[in-house]
C-alpha cells in the first residue's frame, strides 16, 4: 500500500546559512566529484515525479543542475519550514516529500516507507526516525506531507512559528522507524564532509 510516485513532488532543502561550515553554501560543496546537492537529487529522483530545490543563494548554480529552484517566500533564512512553504506554494501534486541537501546517503526506500505509513495511519505528515540507544531519534526534515498542509503551515509561520516539532503538533503526524541511523547522518562541518568522503 504505497502512494504512486506520480502523486509526489520532491523538494531538496538547501536554503540555510551553513554557519557551522563557515557560511558556505553546503549544497554546492564538492562530495565525491559532484556538488553534494547533486547526490541528493539523484537519490530522490527515482522516488518522486518532479524535483525542486529550495535555495536562497547561488540560484544560478543550482539552476545549472537542471532542477526548478525556489527561494523562501519569507526572508532572513527562516529555517526549513520556510523551505517547506516555498515548495508547497508551487506544488501541483497531492503530496510533497522533503529531504535536506546535506544527507546524501538517505534510504532509497525513504518515500515508499513514509507513504505506506501515511496511508495506513491516515496522517497529514509522516517523518523519518531511527532507534539509537533505545531512544527514538527524529529526523523531521525527511518528511512526506499532504500538500494541503500549506494551510496550517502558512498560519503557523505567519504567527512567528519556526520550529518543526511545534508545527507538527498542529497536524496528524507520526514517526516512521528506519533501521540504518547512518543513512541520515548530515554534514555540518568541513571535517564531517571529509570523513564522509572516506
Amino acid at each position: 500500500m504505497f502512494i504512486p510516485r506520480e502523486l509526489i513532488a520532491g523538494l531538496v532543502l538547501s536554503g540555510g546559512r551553513g554557519q557551522r561550515m563557515g557560511g558556505t553554501d553546503k549544497g554546492l560543496q564538492p562530495f565525491q566529484g559532484a556538488p553534494m546537492v547533486m547526490h541528493t537529487l539523484m537519490r530522490l529522483e527515482p522516488q518522486v515525479d518532479v524535483l525542486s530545490v529550495n535555495a536562497n543563494r547561488n540560484l544560478a548554480a543550482y539552476e545549472s543542475l537542471g532542477s526548478t529552484v525556489i527561494p523562501d517566500s519569507i526572508g532572513d533564512f527562516a529555517g526549513p519550514l520556510a523551505g517547506f512553504q516555498a515548495g508547497l506554494e508551487i506544488c501541483e501534486h497531492t503530496y510533497m516529500v522533503t529531504v535536506p541537501c546535506d544527507s546524501p546517503r538517505f534510504p532509497s526506500n525513504l518515500v515508499e516507507k513514509l507513504s505506506e505509513a501515511l496511508l495506513i495511519q491516515d496522517l497529514d505528515i509522516a517523518y523519518a526516525a531511527t532507534m539509537e540507544d533505545g531512544k527514538v531519534m527524529s529526523h523531521p526534515v525527511f518528511c512526506l506531507m499532504k500538500s494541503t498542509a500549506i494551510t496550517s503551515l502558512t498560519t503557523f509561520l505567519g504567527g512567528g512559528g519556526r520550529k518543526i516539532d511545534e508545527w507538527f503538533k498542529l497536524n496528524k503526524t507520526a514517526p516512521v522507524i528506519f533501521d540504518d541511523a547512518a543513512a541520515f547522518a548530515n554534514i555540518n562541518t568541513h571535517e564531517e564532509l571529509r570523513n564522509l568522503q572516506k
